[in-house]
């Protein structure tokens, strides 16, 4: 069974490596998706993949980076079919 995440960080994650942190979280745990800031401050995840390996990330989120300070997680499950098109987890607006 294979589920899709949208998460959304709000707190200090931004400019302390916390997509890094995420990127290697998730690809450690064989997910599939995508990190990045958004305009606002916060941090957007999309994650695909075992139930089982998606609660890991969700609790290494609510931990968050050295140097970061996680103040909400905003989830919501989104269809398998929104989850099709992902590739390896990847960080967008990196570079």
């Amino acid at each position: 069974m294979r589920m899709v995440v949208h998460f959304q960080l709000r707190g200090r994650v931004q400019g302390v490596g916390f997509r890094w942190f995420v990127h290697r979280e998730a690809a450690e745990l064989g997910l599939r998706g995508w990190v990045k800031n958004t305009d606002a401050g916060d941090v957007e995840i999309v994650a695909a993949g075992d139930p089982e390996a998606l609660d890991e990330l969700r609790i290494e989120l609510h931990k968050g980076s050295r140097g970061s300070r996680v103040d909400a997680v905003i989830e919501h499950e989104l269809t398998e079919a929104e989850g099709e098109s992902l590739g390896a987890f990847q960080i967008e607006g990196a570079w």
